[in-house]
């Protein structure tokens, strides 16, 4: 098979994607990935065929870091809303090359815009692939719209998930429109979004997280699959930095920091704060610059800032580990089975930050805009002295280890394709529409 899949977001959010293109790749499809400018190297290192959006998904949320500093999800879907207005049209001529002559288009939440609109339009077959619970079900609230858990609001869990599927639908909306019908000519998607049209479809839909970290809800129906992680491993002849090595050797585990993609308004001021968390418990450090430009100039010896290494290879020779509480982050820190601090932002970060803590492998989340030292000096001694949180971190760790979620996936992919192999018609887009659009 020809597959494309289309996804967005940053590296947390395309990595998983990455990680099962390349399994269905081993499986011996051809893949294509469409994304933005930012991940275009990491595609082709792993030998995937790379198509560019255009655009560059750190530099929309350097645009937003005060927004992000304060964790407004509704500010951020606003601000999300304008960017997607404005790149609507960028990278539509590339998406639709990516995406002609494919048996199969998989997206996530990226999918939901512009991969429901290129599967009309090419009339090939779109399978959902997530990585949050997206699907509604009355067992828990969905990751976007949290709510607080209580015989008296449990109701509200179902109602919640079809909310944040038109939070999500609505932010894409206006793009969307101008895709669909300045370069697609096609009518404008429905007002509450393809949600209804992809049901229909009967494809599966994929979730890439454990079962273990969140059961499959009794309520969905069988076409909803829980597989297991996308892991990427680290590349072909990849190596740690010999300097980083020997910091490891010199002493006991450290504890790792880093916000990942997460920018950050104040990053000295952030540095001094986990330096102080650091110094009170007397925890050598691994501190992760990242998008947020985290530094500070000169670091005691038992500090190490690092830029980006695997963190399938870094976060097992850690002692705990301190982040923003990505879904891509978030799966490494529980798959290497040591406690997980999360500080979350904004969107689905405070989701897993309550699921880490509930499942007991991880104090209770801090938010981001109270983060301080003594919060986080409190979180790391919890993570470093509590030999039960510990243990279940542990064990969590392994059994999301013993699942081979890209395995499931490919398996599930393929399984779908065989119950529908009777030749698809798809037409190739019209030279004059998209002259006509300005974008030749």
């Amino acid at each position: 098979m020809q597959i494309t899949i289309i996804a967005g977001g940053s590296r947390g959010d395309v990595q998983p994607y990455v990680a099962l293109g390349k399994g269905l790749k081993d499986a011996g499809h051809a893949v294509r990935v469409v994304t933005s400018d930012d991940f275009q190297s990491l595609i082709t290192e792993y030998g995937l065929e790379a198509f560019s959006t255009g655009g560059s998904a750190e530099a929309v949320a350097k645009e937003m870091q005060g927004l992000l500093d304060k964790g407004n999800m509704l500010t951020v879907l606003a601000r999300m809303r304008e960017a997607s207005e404005k790149q609507a049209l960028q990278g539509i001529e590339t998406s639709i090359r990516a995406c002609e002559g494919s048996d199969l288009l998989l997206g996530g939440l990226s999918g939901i815009a512009g991969g429901a609109s290129l599967s009309e339009y090419l009339n090939i077959p779109l399978l959902l692939a997530y990585l949050v619970p997206f699907h509604p079900t009355s067992e828990f609230p969905s990751a976007l719209t949290p709510l607080p858990q209580s015989p008296l609001t449990r109701w509200l869990n179902k109602p919640s998930h079809s909310i944040a599927q038109q939070m999500m639908w609505q932010s894409f909306r206006g793009g969307d429109t101008k895709v669909r019908t300045q370069a697609l000519h096609l009518k404008p998607s429905s007002f509450w979004g393809p949600f209804s049209a992809l049901r229909k479809s009967k494809l599966p839909t994929l979730y890439g997280y454990s079962q273990h970290v969140i059961p499959r809800p009794h309520d969905w129906d069988a076409s909803q699959h829980v597989t297991g992680y996308w892991f990427l491993e680290p590349s072909e002849g990849w190596e740690p930095p010999t300097e980083f090595v020997q910091f490891l050797q010199a002493g006991p585990a450290p504890v790792y920091v880093g916000f990942g993609s997460m920018t950050n308004s104040k990053p000295e001021e952030t540095a001094d704060l986990v330096l102080q968390a650091l110094e009170r418990t007397g925890q050598r450090g691994v501190v992760y610059e990242g998008w947020g430009g985290l530094k500070k100039e000169q670091l005691p010896s038992n500090v190490y800032m690092t830029q980006s290494i695997p963190h399938s290879w870094l976060f097992p020779r850690m002692a705990a580990v301190v982040h923003h509480g990505g879904v891509g982050t978030t799966a490494a820190g529980l798959a290497a089975g040591v406690p997980s601090i999360i500080v979350p932002f904004f969107a689905d970060q405070p989701f897993w930050g309550r699921r880490v803590h509930q499942l007991g492998v991880g104090p209770q989340p801090i938010l981001r805009k109270n983060l301080t030292a003594d919060r986080l000096t409190h979180a790391i001694e919890q993570a470093m002295n509590d030999n039960a949180m510990r243990a279940k971190a542990a064990t969590l760790g392994q059994r999301i280890r013993a699942e081979n979620g890209i395995a499931r996936a490919v398996e599930i992919i393929e399984q779908s394709q065989k119950k529908s192999l009777s030749p698809t018609r798809r037409r190739s887009p019209p030279t004059s529409s998209l002259s006509e659009s300005g974008h030749r």
